[in-house]
């Protein structure tokens, strides 16, 4: 059986088809989103009525193998990844993440895992390698065979509610002032996050907390952490949510690294753990009939925390965190072309002062450090923006995690200064990579971070992105204007 032919027949997948089938009755679904994610996390898919899903399900659709790319073409006239002449993958409907729209309750969205077409000459039916979201299933699986432990995450997503013109155009400016923790800031923006967590809780976010930042119209919206999979298809939907409570107020809503200079840009710090065991239970919060699949609404709990201290310093991590970390922090440079990912990225970077990660090390609660420990069992991976694509994101850490423990890598001690402090004393740091094209040069160097991205995958990635890199070298801005245009005589 090709890949494709497993996935549809694995056990218990035709009772969840009809499961869902179901629900598409109960709640008057009209309309489905099928849904996957292309290289730069953006959601792409098709649409099809739901007189359709029982053969969707069976035969799937067909989608330009470039969609996985946006469809973009490079500077030089291209497509990305795939020309015209390639065949079309295959979109197989994964029916545990069936949930209805809240803002039209007549539309659904289901993600999809995504194949090479049956008729391909080579590799027929199977897993398609530049499906980042099908990848990290792959990856978490071979990592809970080979380890015994399960990758939980929560993000920490960070983006701009900025105002428009009367035309549409962005005005320039957020929508509240740049105060950070002001309870009147985020009050201002009430109706707008009440608006997305009501959409957030409808489609199975356990909302836990937020805050207003410290830029302007910045908001910080936080769930449940749960596993890595489920934890990347609610942040993809959280931007989801957000893009549509943006139509409904006339706003932006800006998930873009660092508009504005001179304040905070927006990340999105990724904390993680190892776990084993723990199970997964279904949270129904305040809705009596769900409208989703119990798998939208499930997180797991219980287990044991790998990550926790073993010591009676409470400080430093476990064994299996040290070592951990010790990959982490092996692989940081080419990790950051995942985490940082756009020319924009660096804008973070360079602002300095302003909290954003310089220096690859790690300490126990040290925001000047690339990786810190920001609770006893808990790493905070800080070279992470809200432009990444998670799925990406977390095969690249599965794979840091793999050598450090595989290999005892050691991070070294942990550093409680000031990396700033640090190095007024004489320690020797490494900064990360300061630029999308550093950042792309030590990715292609390291074959344990390139192997988050095998095949078509690295292909896809490493193709946009250092075609995006060469088209910024190649633009000429507004600053080169205001420096150069009167230079001479």
């Amino acid at each position: 059986m090709t890949d494709l032919e497993k996935h549809v027949n694995q056990p218990g997948r035709s009772k969840l088809v009809k499961q869902v089938r179901a629900k598409i009755n109960e709640l008057g679904i009209e309309y489905i989103f099928f849904q996957f994610i292309s290289v730069t996390g953006r959601v792409v898919g098709k649409g099809i009525p739901t007189d359709h899903w029982e053969r969707t399900c069976e035969k799937g659709f067909q989608l330009v193998y470039g969609a996985t790319a946006n469809l973009f073409t490079d500077r030089h006239g291209s497509y990305i990844g795939y020309g015209p002449e390639a065949k079309e993958l295959v979109g197989i409907p994964d029916p545990e993440t069936f949930c209805q729209l809240p803002w039209d309750k007549k539309v659904a969205r289901v993600f999809v895992t995504c194949f090479r077409n049956r008729e391909e000459r080579e590799n027929p039916g199977a897993h398609l390698t530049s499906d980042c979201r099908g990848n990290l299933r792959i990856h978490a699986q071979e990592f809970k065979k080979k380890h015994g432990y399960q990758l939980r995450v929560g993000t920490e997503p960070e983006m701009m509610w900025l105002t428009k013109n009367e035309d549409g155009t962005p005005t320039g400016k957020g929508f509240s002032k740049p105060y950070c923790y002001h309870i009147d800031q985020f009050e201002s923006l009430r109706p707008v996050f009440m608006q997305v967590m009501k959409y957030a809780r409808a489609m199975g976010l356990d909302m836990i907390q937020g805050d207003h930042e410290d830029a302007p119209g910045q908001l910080e919206l936080n769930w449940m952490y749960d596993d890595v999979l489920r934890n990347a298809d609610r942040l993809s939907t959280y931007r989801q949510i957000c893009a549509q409570v943006a139509r409904e107020f006339n706003l932006i809503a800006c998930f873009m690294t660092k508009p504005f200079m001179g304040v905070s840009a927006s990340g999105c710090h990724t904390n993680m753990s190892l776990w084993t065991g723990g199970k997964d239970k279904v949270n129904k919060l305040s809705h009596k009939s769900l409208p989703a699949m119990d798998e939208v609404f499930t997180y797991v709990e219980g287990g044991k925390n790998t990550f926790m201290p073993d010591t009676k310093d409470v400080q430093l991590p476990g064994k299996i965190g040290l070592k951990a970390i010790g990959g982490v922090m092996k692989h940081l440079g080419a990790l950051t072309a995942i985490g940082s990912s756009t020319v924009n990225s660096y804008r973070r970077l360079w602002d300095t002062g302003f909290w954003a990660p310089v220096y690859a090390d790690w300490g126990y609660q040290n925001r000047t450090c690339g990786l810190r420990v920001s609770a006893p069992g808990r790493f905070e991976y800080r070279s992470v923006d809200s432009m990444h694509n998670p799925y990406l994101m977390g095969s690249g850490l599965l794979k840091c995690f793999d050598d450090g423990i595989s290999n005892n890598i050691d991070p070294g001690k942990p550093e409680s200064r000031s990396m700033y402090e640090a190095q007024a004393a004489g320690k020797q740091v490494k900064k990360l990579p300061l630029s999308l094209g550093q950042a792309l040069d030590r990715l292609a160097e390291d074959e344990v971070i390139k192997s988050a991205m095998p095949d078509e995958m690295y292909k896809v990635f490493h193709w946009y992105k250092n075609d995006e890199w060469e088209r910024f070298l190649g633009a000429t801005t507004q600053w080169d204007l205001d420096t150069y245009l009167d230079c001479l005589p």
